[in-house]
C-alpha cells in the first residue's frame, strides 16, 4: 500500500517538475552595459576654476566642461 502510494507522488512530482514549473526567462539584455555617453550624475571638473559640478548643471563648449556661464565668459 505504501508503495503505491510513493509510487503515485512520484509520478504527480515528475509531471508537477516537467510541466508546470517555470523555468527562469533569459533576458535578451546585457546584464552589463557598456556606457558611450556619460551619464548625468558624473562628476566632471570645471576647465576654468576647477569646481566640480554634475554633468546635467555644466556647460559644455567643445571638449571642455564649465561649471556657470562666468566661467564660460572668462575661458
Amino acid at each position: 500500500m505504501i508503495l503505491k502510494v510513493l509510487l503515485v507522488l512520484a509520478v504527480i512530482g515528475t509531471v508537477y517538475f516537467i510541466f508546470f514549473k517555470k523555468k527562469p526567462i533569459k533576458s535578451s539584455a546585457p546584464k552589463h552595459k557598456k556606457h558611450t555617453q556619460e551619464e548625468s550624475n558624473d562628476m566632471i571638473e570645471c576647465n576654468t576654476c576647477g569646481i566640480y559640478s554634475e554633468l546635467s548643471d555644466s556647460i559644455q563648449s567643445g571638449s571642455k566642461y564649465y561649471c556657470s556661464s562666468e566661467c564660460l565668459e572668462k575661458a
